[in-house]
């Protein structure tokens, strides 16, 4: 990885591509239409994420969040997406892996946020089957870690329908708006089925959103 002028990846990166959305590693090019979509966000984004630093929109927070991101893609510990529509190049939303771990764990955790005017359209659940290909086909883990509050049905719903099983209750597991939470806990493995019905018709694609940007 270099930094060429404006942060970038000077190596080849994960370009995946599924039926209306494309998801690709941030450079700095994309701060502008992010802190738009973030401030527009704010309110509906609130109760579900930790507090956001004072200066979090500002190009130089989001120079530092890029070379954090840098540092996990070249270590090979998380990796940052955003999310974009194909047919009109516009930010919905953004999802990362992270604390991917090898030896006998071979797992990652998942998180994810849309911004308010993409929500309920499905452009998360598409996302989220489209990286869990690149996770279990291209990285070759077996196991994906989510947590989300107990309240937030939107995102229950989500894992649910994107194969997730609920497997336990974390007390005081994440803080968030300020607070410590409790989380539901959910997971899908390598070996798990496929969920019945795939919205967008992406199943035929599963093997096939691996793209690479050279």
């Amino acid at each position: 990885m270099a930094l060429l002028g404006s942060i970038g990846y000077s190596e080849p990166s994960p370009v995946l591509r599924c039926e209306r959305l494309v998801l690709r590693l941030p450079t700095m090019a994309d701060h502008a239409a992010w802190a738009l979509l973030r401030e527009r966000s704010y309110a509906f984004l609130k109760p579900w994420e930790p507090t956001w630093p004072a200066d979090d929109l500002t190009r130089a927070a989001f120079r530092r969040r890029l070379r954090r991101y840098q540092r996990e893609v070249r270590n090979e510990t998380g990796y940052p997406f955003f999310v974009y529509r194909q047919d009109t190049s516009e930010i919905v939303g953004g999802l990362t892996l992270s604390n991917v771990r090898r030896g006998v764990t071979q797992s990652c955790a998942l998180g994810y946020w849309i911004g308010e005017p993409h929500a309920r359209h499905g452009y998360m659940s598409e996302a989220v089957e489209c990286v869990l290909a690149f996770v279990f086909r291209k990285l070759g883990l077996h196991r994906v870690e989510a947590a989300c509050l107990p309240h937030n049905e939107a995102s229950i719903a989500l894992l649910r329908r994107t194969g997730f099983t609920h497997e336990g209750h974390a007390r005081a597991y994440l803080r968030i708006d300020a607070q410590w939470r409790d989380h539901l806990l959910f997971a899908r493995l390598a070996e798990d089925p496929e969920p019945p019905v795939r919205p967008h018709g992406q199943a035929a694609a599963f093997g096939d959103v691996l793209k690479h940007r050279l």
